[in-house]
Parts: structure tokens; C-alpha cells; sequence
């Protein structure tokens, strides 16, 4: 017999998940509920959730409803009477109606070690925080954001070559192991859920445009974990010469400090090379940028063709 299955998820973290709920013999996945296509890119072309494409190649009912409390959507999920509900980063609060209605469970995917970074952008915060790891935590879910009892976790290391953008990925597969690992148990009964310590509860909320714009009065590690935490998406920026400039990619440069030189000072310009002091000493060396109104470009491109600057000069100013 088949465990009937409401899967709920957009971005392309819930993807691999959804993927496996379908190839699994033993699951039925009758429903997927995902956000709105949206006007996309600079031909601004109507396109499908990551989540939506995968269901409809599958065949399965796809619903999108802009807001999903009190819409006609609601109820035929409720009318579909289904096991379990899951979701994986789907955007949107659940009725409690909606959670009552899953016959053995509702339960989410969230990508951090709850109860640490409950919300939106729980990967973001852990990069641009300098965590030395994250994970995943399945819970069931309740009407409050992310504060149901935790089934299980499991853990990922945070290297200095990860950005929010790989660790999507990396926690996308973990998260799907981890549901897979869970849901028998779930399913038989034998579950364990442990509440989650509120004393220990941290936020992860949208990313605010004000928090893409880089700091260099900062140390240069916290610069450049902004810059992996802000990539690929939304994206950190400053202000070079005057001009907006997004910072997509930058390495963090651990030689002896440049004593004396204010942030944002360039301390090294080569051909190839674009180094930049933060405010504790240490310098980054920027590998990928994109000026406002110009295509992205790697370092080499923008000294030739942008940088009338030279070493010593402050190039970095305020908004």
C-alpha cells in the first residue's frame, strides 16, 4: 500500500526531493502546491517554478495559488485526504486547517540546525555569519514559523569554498537523504520528535536590501562572508568610484596585514590583480564584479577597460 503524498516546494533546493518522493515505489505523490509562475530576466519571460517543471513532467496536479489561505486550492488539498504533507521551501504559511488535514503528519525540510535560523534564508545567515556548519532539520510543522518538534538533523561542514549557491545544492541532497531515512518511521509510528529549546531560537528573515551593501570598516572575513552569503542571489554590492558595483566573487587573502591604509584603499593593482584592504588590515583580492548597467566581468576585464584608479587611492565610498 502507498503513502498518499501532498509535496509543497518552489526554489530548486526542493527539487531533488520532490524527485525522489516520485521514483520511490512506496510513495504516491497526488498533489504539488508551489508559488506562482513569475516575469523572469531582462525579457522578462513568464516562467514556471523549478518545483512546478519537475511536477508537470511528471503528470501530477500542480496548484498555485498567490495566497493560499482562503483560496479554492485549500480546500481540494484537504479533499484530497492525504497522509502526510511535506514541505521544502515553499514560500508560504500553511492554514492550520491545512495542517490538521494530513493524516499522519505535516512535515518541512528546512535547511539549518533548528532551532537555530528558523525563516526564510536560514543558508544566507549561516555563510554570512561565519558558521563552521549548518544542516538540515526535518520537524513537523506548526502555526507558528518553524517551532514544530524536530524528527531528525543531520550536519554539513562549511568549507571556505562554499557560498550559499553550493550549499544549496549540498543541502538539498542532504535534506533528501535525511527525508527518506525519516519517513518510514514516520510513517510506522515509531518516530521520536524532540521540542526545540527556545532559549536557543535564532531568525534568518529575508534578506533586506540594505544588508547587500558592504561594509569594508569590517574585518575582511566578515566582507567576504557577505559576499559568498549574498551569491548567487541577491548578490553583495558597493559603491566603487561613485558607481553601484556588484561583487559576485572575491578571495580572501591572508598575508601579512597593510598597516595604516583605511578600508577600502587598494593595495595591490595588477593586470590581473585587484586587492582591496578591509578595516582590520587584511586585504581581498576581487575575482568577479559587475558594474551598474554593465555585464558581470572578471577582474581582468574591468582593470582594462574601468580602473582609472591606482594603488593608494580609496576607491571605496558611501552611500
Amino acid at each position: 500500500m502507498t503513502t498518499k503524498i501532498v509535496f509543497m516546494g518552489t526554489p530548486q533546493f526542493a527539487v531533488g526531493i520532490l524527485e525522489a518522493l516520485i521514483a520511490a515505489p512506496e510513495y504516491d505523490v497526488v498533489a504539488v502546491l508551489t508559488q506562482p509562475d513569475r516575469v523572469l530576466g531582462r525579457k522578462r519571460v513568464l516562467t514556471p517554478t523549478p518545483v512546478k517543471a519537475v511536477a508537470v513532467v511528471a503528470g501530477i496536479p500542480v496548484y498555485q495559488p498567490q495566497k493560499l489561505s482562503g483560496s479554492p486550492e485549500l480546500q481540494t488539498i484537504i479533499d484530497l485526504q492525504p497522509d502526510v504533507m511535506i514541505t521544502a521551501a515553499y514560500g508560504q504559511f500553511l492554514p492550520t486547517k491545512l495542517l490538521a488535514a494530513a493524516k499522519i503528519g505535516a512535515i518541512n525540510v528546512h535547511a539549518s540546525l533548528l532551532p537555530k535560523y528558523r525563516g526564510g534564508a536560514p543558508i544566507h545567515y549561516a555563510v554570512i555569519n561565519g558558521d563552521a556548519q549548518t544542516g538540515v532539520s526535518i520537524m513537523y510543522m506548526v502555526k507558528e514559523m518553524d517551532a514544530g518538534d524536530v524528527l531528525a538533523q543531520a550536519t554539513l561542514p562549511i568549507t571556505d569554498q562554499d557560498d550559499t549557491g553550493t550549499l544549496f545544492v549540498k543541502l538539498s541532497d542532504l535534506g533528501r537523504d535525511l527525508l527518506l531515512q525519516t519517513l518510514p518511521d514516520l510513517i510506522a509510528g515509531t518516530n521520536v520528535a524532540t521540542p526545540q529549546d527556545p532559549a536557543l531560537v535564532t531568525f534568518s528573515p529575508t534578506i533586506k536590501a540594505e544588508e547587500e551593501m558592504l561594509d569594508w570598516d569590517q574585518p575582511a572575513r566578515r566582507v567576504w562572508n557577505q559576499i559568498r552569503g549574498l551569491y548567487p542571489f541577491p548578490i553583495a554590492h558597493t559603491l566603487i568610484n561613485g558607481v553601484r558595483t556588484k561583487i559576485l566573487k572575491a578571495d580572501l587573502i591572508e598575508e601579512d596585514p597593510i598597516l595604516g591604509a583605511p578600508a577600502g584603499t587598494v593595495v595591490k593593482k595588477t593586470k590581473h590583480e585587484l586587492w582591496i584592504v578591509a578595516g582590520d588590515d587584511q586585504m581581498l583580492a576581487i575575482r568577479e564584479l559587475q558594474p551598474a548597467g554593465k555585464p558581470k566581468m572578471d577582474v581582468t576585464a574591468y582593470l582594462n577597460g574601468h580602473a582609472t584608479f591606482k594603488e593608494g587611492d580609496v576607491i571605496i565610498t558611501h552611500e
